[in-house]
Parts: structure tokens; C-alpha cells; sequence
């Protein structure tokens, strides 16, 4: 298992090795002791979500504030997507900045996105399935959200405008200027 931090340097690309002969293949797609040094601090996941989607569904861009803000190691275990990642923390030297990363089950690639990161993903093939693992259970009060559209951030979703679908609620998430936010002063593992 290869671990390296990306342009968002806490925000960690995972390339899980893989064993491949002709009866099929195995991989390691988890190992906390690898991630936890990698990142620098404890990991305790404690939730598993799944969600499938069609092409050009775009979900996103969510996180939670705190107590309740998560980190999320995120894999496809069917189709491609483009896992985009934005730096929501005030006054981090990478605010505002993003990732977009293709995650596919071709490429095995998983993404290890800390608290204060907002996190969506297009998807790319005809129907994927997207997993994550959380280290805090989801808190309906802690919701943040930015829109996927907002011209500061300017992302590229890799779908034609006419076929993207969203949900009713990602369509009127307010812009990065106007979102509650993370301190980046403050320790987000403590």
C-alpha cells in the first residue's frame, strides 16, 4: 500500500497494492496503523456509507462542522467518479484551493480526506458505487455545504452541464463566501 499526500498535502492519495493470477485477485483496501502515520494522528472509524449513483449525478459539496466534523477514506467498488476535494479551513496557505481526483475500480485509488476538507464527487461511468468510512457519526445539525457551482472555485465536474443531475438540496447550498466555515488555528483531533 502506497500513501502520499496530494496537491492538498493532509489530503492523502491510497494506492492499496494489488495480487492479481488467473483465479482473480487480493488487496489490503484498509490498514489504520499505514493511514494513521501517514496522516499523523489516531483514526477511529466509526460508520460505513455506500451510495450509488448514475451518470452525471453530482453529490456534493458536504462536510460537518464540529464536534461532529468527519474525516472520510473514500473508495469506488464499481464505475469511475471524480472525487473532488476543497480546503474550507480560514487561513490555511490552501484555502479555497481543490483536488479532483478520478477514482475508479480500474485504478483501485482511495482518498483519505481530513476534517475540514468539503468533499463531492461526479459520476463518471454509467452507474457507480461509492463507499466511505467516517470517524464521527453524521449530525444533522452539523451540516455544512458549499455549491458545486460556485465560479470562486470554478471545478470542472467532467459532465456536460445539460446532464448533470443533482438533488434538490445540492442545487441551493450557499457559495464559499458565505458558508460556515473551519478555523484552521484550531486542532480538528483533539
Amino acid at each position: 500500500m502506497t500513501i502520499t499526500p496530494t496537491a492538498l498535502p493532509e489530503v492523502l492519495m491510497i494506492q492499496p497494492k494489488k495480487f492479481e493470477d488467473d483465479r482473480g485477485w487480493f488487496m489490503e483496501s484498509f490498514r489504520r496503523d499505514l493511514l494513521e502515520k501517514a496522516a499523523g494522528h489516531s483514526i477511529d472509524f466509526c460508520q460505513d456509507n455506500s451510495a450509488h449513483s448514475q451518470y452525471g449525478v453530482i453529490r456534493g459539496l458536504h462536510y460537518q462542522m464540529p464536534p461532529h466534523a468527519q474525516s472520510k477514506l473514500v473508495s469506488v467498488q464499481h464505475g469511475k467518479i471524480l472525487d473532488v476535494v476543497v480546503d474550507i479551513r480560514k487561513g490555511s496557505p490552501y484555502f479555497g484551493q481543490y483536488i479532483a481526483v478520478e477514482l475508479s475500480t480500474k485504478n483501485q485509488k482511495q482518498l483519505f480526506i481530513p476534517r475540514g476538507f468539503a468533499h463531492g464527487y461526479a459520476c463518471l461511468s454509467e452507474t457507480s458505487l461509492v463507499s466511505y468510512k467516517v470517524d464521527h457519526f453524521y449530525n444533522k445539525a452539523s451540516e455544512g455545504s458549499i455549491a458545486y457551482d460556485d465560479p470562486q472555485l470554478n471545478i470542472d465536474w467532467q459532465t456536460p452541464k445539460a446532464q448533470q443531475s443533482l438533488s434538490p438540496k445540492d442545487r441551493v447550498h450557499p457559495l464559499l463566501a458565505e458558508a460556515r466555515l473551519f478555523d484552521y488555528n484550531l486542532s480538528q483531533y483533539d
